[in-house]
């Protein structure tokens, strides 16, 4: 049988198909600003985070820095072994995990906390000079953060030792007690961080359609009905993006902070993984032992980025990847 439009003696004429590098060709050509701005970016990404990814050699390595990482001698576990058998590694790491909880339990909800009330505030002024006050503290350096409560805990004239003695009470050495380390490190973090984080949050609901509200208005919800079904649900894939991203932080708990507070007296609960690396590796000279030790980090928050972005795929959000 003769096929429909094809003429006879004539052969059908073949499908051009679009070859794959012409369409990126054309793609790349079409959004090549938006590459261009993304370039520095990527370049910054390539050089600081990946390219250093090639001195994780040394952790497998008894590595000497006259001899190189091509000529030092390969020990396998070694460091791994040495690492996991310390008698302080346990203490050190629990440490390390309460101080992520207390991040993720006091902190996390915070700058969420902040952002649904500033969005409830309409006097405009009031909002910005709010806003203004309570980024300040991000762009201050920990020096300084922990300078200031120096001078306002130190039993030596202190403002806050010195209103407990004036109602009657004993001064409290917060500096060095390891009961108020913990407290004093996580209002620190509240202090410094809570109204940057509510940026993200806050174009989150700048977002949300006004309709809704209106509707919502209509139906008689009030305020925090209106917060709890409509804000909160408009902004929960954000907050499941953060929580995320914070729960693969969690041995990275940064080394300035807690080394500014860390002394003799509360060592057994200051001293974290970060510090650790510090005082046993960097200054003792042990770089090989110390790359192992950020790799044991590393490992453990990709590995926990990937369970929580699993989990929450599976409860129907999108995710990070």
């Amino acid at each position: 049988m003769q096929e429909a439009g094809v003429q006879p003696g004539r052969l059908p004429m073949p499908i051009r198909r679009k070859s794959r590098g012409s369409e990126l060709s054309r793609r790349l050509k079409r959004n090549k600003w938006l590459y261009v701005m993304i370039f520095p970016g990527i370049l910054y990404f390539l050089i600081f985070k990946y390219a250093p990814m090639y001195g994780l050699v040394i952790s497998f390595q008894d590595f000497k820095p006259y001899k190189g990482i091509s000529g030092s001698d390969w020990v396998g576990l070694k460091h791994f072994e040495r690492l996991f058998a310390e008698p302080d590694f346990l203490q050190i790491l629990s440490n390390t995990l309460i101080l992520f909880g207390m991040n993720l339990v006091f902190f996390f909800p915070i700058p969420i906390l902040l952002a649904l009330l500033l969005n409830e505030v309409r006097a405009a002024a009031f909002k910005r000079t709010v806003q203004t006050l309570i980024y300040i503290p991000h762009f201050m350096s920990w020096v300084i953060i922990a300078s200031i409560s120096y001078v306002m805990l130190t039993m030596d004239g202190g403002i806050i030792n010195e209103l407990i003695a004036y109602f009657g009470f004993q001064k409290i050495n917060f500096l060095l007690s390891s009961d108020w380390f913990r407290p004093m490190y996580i209002l620190q973090v509240i202090w410094r961080e809570a109204g940057w984080g509510t940026i993200i949050y806050l174009a989150a609901i700048a977002s949300v359609d006004v309709e809704q509200y209106e509707a919502a208005r209509i139906d008689g919800a009030g305020r925090f009905r209106q917060i709890w079904h409509i804000t909160l649900p408009a902004i929960r894939s954000v907050i499941i993006v953060l929580l995320i991203l914070k729960i693969g932080d969690v041995l990275e708990l940064g080394f300035e902070h807690v080394y500014l507070l860390l002394n003799s007296m509360n060592r057994d609960v200051a001293e974290i993984i970060d510090t650790y690396v510090y005082t046993a590796g960097l200054r003792q000279g042990q770089y090989s032992y110390s790359a192992a030790i950020g790799f044991f980090k590393s490992f453990i928050g990709l590995a926990l980025v990937m369970a929580a972005n699993r989990l929450a795929r599976k409860m129907g959000e999108d995710g990070v990847y």
